[in-house]
């Protein structure tokens, strides 16, 4: 299984993002974007669309699915 909370704090951090300025760019709260992070909760799949949106990837790129390492 992926570390889906390392992929999006690596989203986070390569845009040059605090927690909280994600939080209120999102609108959600930065406890949120913290559980998010540590893998406690995963975001429901409206704020995956949003954050992948924001961010300007692919799903996929937002919870670090590398689709060359999948099995066909």
């Amino acid at each position: 299984m992926n570390n889906y909370g390392e992929a999006l704090k690596y989203q986070r951090e390569i845009n040059g993002l605090s927690m909280l300025e994600l939080a209120k760019k999102i609108n959600t709260s930065h406890q949120n974007i913290s559980r998010w992070e540590a893998g406690t909760t995963l975001p429901n799949i409206d704020f995956c669309v949003q954050l992948a949106d924001f961010y300007g990837i692919s799903l996929d790129e937002l919870i670090g699915r590398d689709l060359g390492t999948l099995n066909k």
